[in-house]
């Protein structure tokens, strides 16, 4: 259906009461306080959510397509509302008008559908509909000409077109509706509307009775000087048996659970609006810091995923079987409905059929993840505030002294004089190069804090700089928005206009940021945008950007736009030659491009330890491979216990820091006991040992978009019972890890997927595929397991940072299927630039068949452009189901014959020899060789 609203005129918001301004000066100097219900709103108090959910099935009146035809490499049509078929000479503009459509191929197995205002009507309003800019990739507009639809069949109502690889499009002209589905047995796999609950509330030019103008959330009014403009339709996957996505949210459960229908334990929908939240349940469909309107479906036969373009606040359900009609629920569909305040439907269809396709056509549009350099792959220290440069000094020789390494160490705010970002504080951080020197001496880096609110301050040269330019967003009175964050009275860039963009980033450049140096990185805070006088901390509704684009229609991307910058300005400064490295708390779909993200303000509790997996999970199943939680919590204290088990179970998410709130007890790893620092030396170790395989995931990350955390589910698609196991998860197709979420826990159960074995790295012993087993737990690692039939590559030398491994000879620990044989991936680079894209690198393949192990080239051609060689020796080869018989191995080229004897599975103190091992047959990892077993 089609809805109709004005368009009014704005007026001035009223100057905050001192009370307002008593009150966060407060908050300012005040612990922040834990997460507050009534603080932000649910759908009942959210207009537009409200109005959609209490529409029934088909009960809105319906649409009809219109003059349908194919065009420039589209099919074109027009939506016409019943109202108008019936009158059709009726055209007040009170009356609702037409709507355009539009359906195209942007890659095999995406079809996208757009639907907007007719601009062409007469009666349409001037201003258009925020489509939101700069997320897909710059070429997809131009790619819809390369697959071209054609029309199979056109029967009276219906008209059907060939899609690539067997599928087609069904458009049902009356009521409107789409259907994907295969071609070669009409079974749907998609459908759009098909519950006729589409509404889209058109914009218009005259102020009419009845129409709600302003919008009122405690004490906060913000205007809506263009009317009500919601968006809501109904999507279904077909085959479905779960669905996946939507972050950010915290959640025990890794698929979506129901938000409405028989037997749900959820009333309230998914919320996609990025917020600033203190010590978030750990368990709840409320939105979080970042959103991504990417929905993926799976089942036994195949999977579908569906992707909304826009930006505004989005409300998303979850319908539980049998939500329409309790008497017939229908198998195997999963139906959902679809809200949002503001924007266009530009909507994209992912027919799959494997989850890996589903996610590799979404990244097509929005781009794979960018490939980060090797030190942000280690461990990061960070702390709210480490105090002085003194305080720096101590903490880095606290990790010598305790042979634990790490790569980065983080500085909150506090390190600024007076929140001013791109400063430093001169009392406390008189010689800041010089400290990041003496870090950088040991290959170690820094990351400051930069946020997008700036300090109102005349004398501070980015404020009077922006405000000269006209660079803040704007009010609804056309004033410099002013908001309240950590610097007091605050105003924020325009990220959404490109000049502004480039502006920011320049503010990077050596010249410009004072003290900063080569080996120094950022990290993005507060860019939901956070504001804490705002209407639930965040920027007004009716603020108005570059375009007239009001706050409402773009607030999720804001965070997006402003990481974009903060990269783009961070490679500018090296000259377009290196990686940079820019963490964000506020993401969109495209974020994945430009750098990591984290989970955000999580609470020391074992609780939020649970929620960390399917949330990271969650994330990389929608691009966003590089992600992690804060290992201990950032809210409080947690007990030596909790404190080991999130670093042996952080050891293995993508991002891997530690952090902390500005009021917790000093939690550096060496700060609870002897036993306890060796713990998580230990956990840290495992890290680093396997930084090879890492960054070989990382590498097949940026190229096809795989998660380097992945569910089980993702690489044994047919198990049934990996669907919805949010506790264990894979790390790429090799390791699969068991968290231990318990205070106390003596044992775990742990399901190990697949018709092959799996091999316990604490001992090497083989257990079962297909299965469940009780594993004892122990206080020094958790459950982690290699699948049979593959290879993975290690440096077992400790060193204290990565940056001082990089010489370091290779560990292959080699795992045999039933077939006896296995295959893994090496790939190295400089670790730092970009020159791996024009072919500097190596990216090995090792195979184990027939009793021998080869070493070829994988990846780099001898055509590249550029070059790079790894020196480097493998100094073991561990072989993990080879009969006890072997004693001899053959090395070629070169016929040098080395033992085989009992080794270790890793060099930490203590470790028996369980495992057969070839010693030092010292062939160079980057060359092509074979290891022949006698």
């Amino acid at each position: 259906m089609i809805r109709s609203s004005p368009v009014a005129t704005m007026s001035p918001p009223p100057l905050p009461p001192l009370s307002t301004i008593l009150l966060f000066s407060l908050l300012l100097t005040s612990p922040v306080s834990a997460w507050k219900k009534e603080e932000f709103r649910d759908c009942n108090q959210t207009p537009f959510c409200k109005r959609a959910r209490t529409r029934a099935p088909h009960s809105i009146p319906s649409l009809s397509v219109s003059s349908l035809s194919l065009s420039d490499g589209a099919v074109s049509a027009r939506l016409l509302p019943s109202q108008l078929l019936q009158s059709p000479t009726d055209s007040t503009s009170a009356s609702p008008r037409a709507l355009t459509l539009r359906l195209s191929v942007y890659t095999p197995g995406a079809l996208r559908l757009e639907i907007d205002e007719d601009y062409s009507d007469p009666d349409a309003p001037s201003h258009r509909r925020f489509r939101v800019p700069d997320v897909l990739l710059p070429d997809v507009d131009d790619r819809h000409k390369l697959y071209l639809p054609r029309i199979s069949s056109a029967s009276p109502g219906v008209t059907s077109f060939y899609l690539p690889y067997g599928f087609e499009a069904v458009v049902e002209h009356e009521p409107f509706q789409i259907e994907v589905r295969r071609a070669s047995n009409k079974e749907p796999i998609l459908s759009f509307n098909s519950h006729g609950l589409f509404d889209f509330e058109q914009l218009r030019t005259n102020k009419s009775d009845g129409e709600d103008w302003e919008e009122r959330f405690r004490s906060h009014t913000d205007t809506r000087p263009r009317g009500p403009q919601s968006i809501s339709f109904d999507v279904s996957f077909h085959g479905a048996d779960f669905v996946y996505g939507i972050p950010e949210h915290a959640s025990t459960s890794l698929s979506l659970r129901p938000t409405r229908g028989p037997d749900v334990d959820f009333s309230e929908p998914y919320r996609l609006f990025n917020l600033d939240v203190f010590e978030f349940l750990h368990d709840s469909p409320f939105g979080l810091y970042g959103s991504i309107p990417f929905m993926l479906s799976h089942g036994t036969k195949s999977s579908s995923g569906f992707f909304w373009l826009n930006a505004a606040e989005m409300q998303i359900d979850v319908l539980a079987p049998g939500w329409d009609d309790p008497a017939n629920p229908s198998p195997n569909r999963i139906d959902t409905l679809w809200m949002a305040e503001a924007g266009v439907v530009d909507a994209f269809f992912f027919v799959g059929p494997e989850t890996k396709d589903v996610l590799g056509q979404y990244l097509s549009l929005t781009g794979t993840p960018a490939m980060p350099q090797h030190f942000a792959v280690g461990y990061h220290q960070c702390r709210w505030n480490y105090r002085d440069e003194e305080d720096v000094d101590s903490v880095d020789a606290g990790f010598d002294s305790h042979d634990i390494p790490y790569d980065v160490l983080w500085l909150d705010i506090e390190h600024t004089d007076g929140k001013r970002y791109f400063t430093w504080d001169k009392t406390l951080f008189p010689d800041p190069v010089g400290m990041q020197k003496r870090l950088a001496a040991k290959g170690r880096h820094m990351v400051t804090i930069v946020d997008p609110h700036v300090k109102r301050d005349d004398s501070f040269f980015l404020h009077k700089e922006a405000t000269e330019k006209g660079y803040y967003v704007k009010d609804a009175s056309g004033r410099d928005f002013d908001g309240w964050c950590w610097p007091g009275s605050s105003s924020y860039p325009d990220m959404l206009n490109p000049e502004i963009r480039e502006w920011w980033s320049e503010k990077f450049l050596f010249a410009n940021y004072k003290g900063s140096t080569p080996s120094l990185h950022i990290w993005n805070d507060m860019n939901e945008p956070s504001v804490f006088n705002g209407p639930e901390l965040t920027m007004p509704r009716d603020a108005v950007h570059y375009g007239d684009v009001e706050h409402r229609e773009l607030h999720n991307a804001y965070g997006y736009y402003f990481h974009m910058a903060s990269s783009i300005g961070v490679v500018k400064r090296g000259e377009g030659k290196d990686r940079p490295f820019v963490l964000s708390r506020a993401f969109f779909a495209g974020t994945q491009r430009y750098g990591a993200i984290w989970t955000g303000d999580n609470s020391a509790d074992w609780d939020h330890l649970r929620s960390s997996v399917p949330m990271i999970l969650t994330l990389g199943l929608t691009g966003m491979t590089f992600s992690g939680a804060d290992v201990g919590g950032f809210f409080g204290n947690p007990e030596p216990e909790l404190l080991v088990r999130w670093y042996q179970l952080g050891a293995f998410y993508p991002f891997f820091r530690g952090h902390a709130h500005l009021d917790t007890k000093r939690r550096e790893p060496w700060l609870f006991g002897e036993k306890n620092t060796a713990l998580i030396r230990e956990a840290v170790h495992v890290r680093y040992s396997l930084l090879p395989y890492f960054y070989t995931l990382f590498r097949e990350a940026s190229t096809s978009g795989l998660p380097i955390m992945r569910p089980l589910w993702l690489e044994f698609p047919q198990d049934k019972e990996t669907f919805n196991n949010g506790e264990a998860f894979m790390v790429g197709p090799a390791l699969l890890v068991q968290g231990v979420y318990q205070e106390g826990e003596k044992s775990v159960s742990v399901y190990l997927p697949g018709t092959e074995s799996w091999y316990y790295l604490r001992n090497g012993v083989t257990y079962a595929g297909g299965r469940s087993h009780k594993m004892e737990v122990f206080e020094d690692g958790i459950p982690t397991f290699q699948k049979a039939g593959t290879i993975i590559p290690r440096k077992d030398r400790f060193r204290r940072s990565s940056t001082q491994m990089v010489n370091d000879p290779y560990t292959l620990v080699i795992a045999l299927n039933s077939s006896k044989s296995a295959e893994g991936e090496l790939y190295m680079d400089d670790g730092k630039s970009f020159e791996y894209e024009e072919g500097a690198f190596m990216h090995r393949q090792f195979v184990f068949s027939d009793n021998k192990l080869v070493s070829t080239n994988k990846g780099r051609t001898n055509l590249s452009k550029k070059k790079f060689y790894s020196e480097c020796l493998v100094e073991r080869v561990i072989l993990l189901g080879l009969s006890a018989n072997a004693k001899k191995a053959v090395i070629e080229p070169g016929n040098h014959e080395v033992d085989i004897e009992l080794g270790p599975l890793s060099l930490r103190a203590g470790s028996s020899p369980v495992a057969l091992t070839i010693r030092k047959p010292n062939v160079h990892v980057a060359d092509d060789w074979t290891i022949s077993i006698l």
